[in-house]
């Protein structure tokens, strides 16, 4: 009998193959970033993630790495089986670009966003040729360059350069950027070549843009204004669209004032554009210009308001390429008996330019502008202030339309001092290379101040879903949105209040100003059940809690129930900074002297209510009055002119 011999058992190992290999990305600073490897192989597989320089991930051991990028790396991940065989990935690079994301889709696939389109150029023969494009992609981009059309061969990559440009190299350029989800083009870019007596002297530019916008209009001791809120709100949202970035602050108290000046000054540099406006009480007394804060007492001198001229000297100091200063404020002062502050004057210093809206020892007044209070200095500059040129002559017409301008011919006059010694205006370019570091450090000093908290939808026991979100008016009032997004199976007739905790005083809430505030609220508001103004934040000391309060009516029993949810928003806008902390001020400011007289509105036909003060025996405004018609009684104090209706004139 035969029989054939048994063989050995024999083990087969399967090699580990990765069939899927990480890709490379390309993303903002800060973005989530996840990496993913797929391998096949015997038994169980284990991965280890590597970053450059073979240093391993923490935490990196499963097939997919999630991570947030914060700078430019290399990564590699290993497969390893039980067996002790492994294998490695292709090496990738996340690549983290530290630039502007503002126009990043809120929920980003990955498809090519520009962020960073080339510029046109105008360049001598024989001169290095180089245009830059930028793109976040998830996977990375491809570039490719195009010159009339036509594509340049091995031009692949973010920035074209050409060593040695000749006429031949003039065109028009423009780069496809595309990955595996969408492709994209940016904006067409011409390029002149000329020789070198051709040239055209190169644009001034800034390293940055900073402004920093302050309104006065609830005064504890003295009579209030109302022009500052639009005035303030409308320049700030202008002096965005030139690249500026922008604090505004309403009633700041000397000390509040200081801080918030302390604040701008440190966000200026070697370069920087820097611009102050202020608008409210003033005055001018001996060469000098002093702001006046909410809390100033009655009377006040000197030493309770803050020097202009201080201001712009701590601007020229820190080396800034244009320092700029707007006053809508009076320039007339009484009290002579007052000790001007002493300033030690700086030597010459170029590109500083003063831009008052009235004329020395005159009023500035403020007028009802359909429907609106706004200072008549201010509106003639919210018209001009976008148009290219130099800032003087900005300033300029808006001194002749001004000038125009019956309703104050004879009483107001726009004044400019300058020492500009170079064309330099509000509309030129952010030179953002070279200075990365200190662009950055201003950039998260700035965005302290205008952060604001996170939208969150909150879900009560009874299945209604509320949104509450959120919005700046200023840096320092903060609006809150309520929305209810779904309602519960049991309920019905569902509203919603909100309320601060701790409270925070609404310093709109004087007759006639709730209007102002109200105009800009409606403008956000439209698709919102509730709103809260949250006023005053640069007074927060502790983090502010949101009450939500949904009241509905359950569907079975018919009665009105309410549930209550708190939502902590910590310290928003410039909370954060901390301005009650600059306690060694004096506090107070003084007031410009002017007439008052308060008339009603003759345009609207609503009467807007006098303001008497305690100890006054004639109402406050900043109000151009026919002098024919009223008489005027000296005041013993500065009084800023307020005027709510220039119409009255013609009476």
């Amino acid at each position: 009998m035969t029989g054939s011999r048994p063989k050995p058992c024999q083990m087969m190992i399967r090699d580990i193959v990765i069939v899927q290999h990480p890709v490379c990305v390309c993303v903002p600073v800060n973005h989530k970033v996840t990496l993913g490897v797929r391998a096949e192989g015997t038994g169980v597989l284990s991965y280890q993630w590597f970053s450059e320089n073979e240093k391993e991930v923490p935490g990196g051991t499963q097939a997919d790495l999630t991570f947030r990028a914060q700078n430019t790396q290399r990564y590699v991940c290993r497969v390893n089986d039980q067996f002790y065989n492994y294998v490695f990935s292709e090496w990738v690079k996340v690549k983290v670009l530290d630039i502007d994301k503002s126009g990043l889709p809120a929920h980003w696939q990955g498809e090519p966003h520009i962020a960073i389109n080339p510029k046109p150029q105008t360049i001598r023969h024989g001169a290095k040729l180089t245009l830059r494009c930028a793109a976040f992609g998830i996977p990375a981009p491809h570039y490719q360059w195009y010159r009339n059309g036509q594509p340049l061969q091995d031009k692949t990559s973010d920035m074209l350069q050409i060593d040695h440009a000749t006429a031949d190299h003039a065109g028009s350029y423009l780069c496809s950027i595309s990955n595996v989800l969408e492709e994209r083009w940016t904006e067409p870019v011409d390029v002149d070549t000329v020789q070198p007596q051709q040239l055209i002297p190169t644009a001034p530019t800034a390293t940055d843009k900073v402004a920093l916008l302050i309104g006065n209009l609830n005064y504890s001791h003295h009579p209030g204004l109302m022009a500052p809120i639009m005035d303030v709100h409308e320049l700030g949202n202008l002096l965005q669209q030139l690249g500026f970035r922008i604090v505004s602050l309403l009633d700041l108290t000397r000390e509040e004032m200081l801080a918030a000046i302390d604040k701008f000054i440190e966000l200026l540099d070697r370069g920087v554009y820097g611009l102050f406006y202020y608008a409210g009480h003033g005055y001018e007394h001996a060469g000098k210009n002093y702001l006046v804060a909410v809390d100033a007492p009655q009377p006040y001198r000197t030493e309770n308001c803050v020097c202009v001229q201080r201001v712009m000297r701590s601007m020229q100091e820190k080396q800034t390429a244009l320092s700029v200063i707007l006053l809508d404020t009076c320039r007339k002062w009484y009290n002579q008996d007052c000790i001007p502050s002493v300033i030690m004057p700086l030597g010459p210093s170029g590109n500083t330019v003063y831009g008052y809206a009235t004329c020395e020892d005159a009023e500035a007044f403020e007028v009802q502008d359909g429907g609106k209070s706004t200072g008549i200095f201010t509106k003639y500059l919210n018209k001009h202030i976008l148009q290219a040129g130099k800032v003087t002559h900005v300033l300029e017409m808006v001194s002749e339309d001004l000038g125009r301008d019956p309703l104050v011919i004879g009483k107001q006059a726009v004044e400019i001092k300058h020492t500009l010694k170079e064309p330099r205006s509000l509309t030129d370019k952010v030179r953002t290379t070279g200075h990365t570091k200190e662009l950055h450090l201003r950039d998260a000093c700035w965005r302290q101040a205008n952060k604001l908290p996170r939208k969150k939808r909150l879900v009560f026991l009874c299945g209604v879903e509320v949104e509450v979100s959120f919005s700046a008016l200023f840096s320092n009032v903060l609006v809150a949105f309520a929305t209810v997004k779904t309602t519960g199976p049991h309920t019905q007739d569902c509203t919603v209040t909100l309320r601060s905790l701790p409270a925070m005083e609404d310093i709109f809430s004087r007759p006639g100003m709730s209007e102002e505030m109200d105009s800009l609220l409606l403008r956000q508001s439209e698709n919102s059940d509730c709103t809260l103004r949250l006023c005053a934040l640069q007074k927060l000391k502790e983090s502010m809690l949101i009450k939500v309060d949904l009241h509905y009516t359950h569907r079975d029993s018919k009665l009105r129930q309410t549930e209550s949810k708190h939502l902590d928003i910590g310290k928003p806008l410039v909370a954060s900074c901390k301005l009650y902390r600059r306690n060694h001020a004096a506090t107070g400011r003084k007031k410009e002297g002017a007439s008052a007289q308060s008339m009603g509105n003759i345009s609207s036909g609503k009467p807007l209510l006098p303001q008497t003060l305690p100890g006054s025996r004639r109402p406050f405004t900043r109000q151009a009055l026919c002098a024919a018609k009223f008489a005027v009684t000296p005041s013993k104090e500065p009084e800023e002119n307020d005027e709510t209706e220039l119409q009255d004139l013609y009476l």
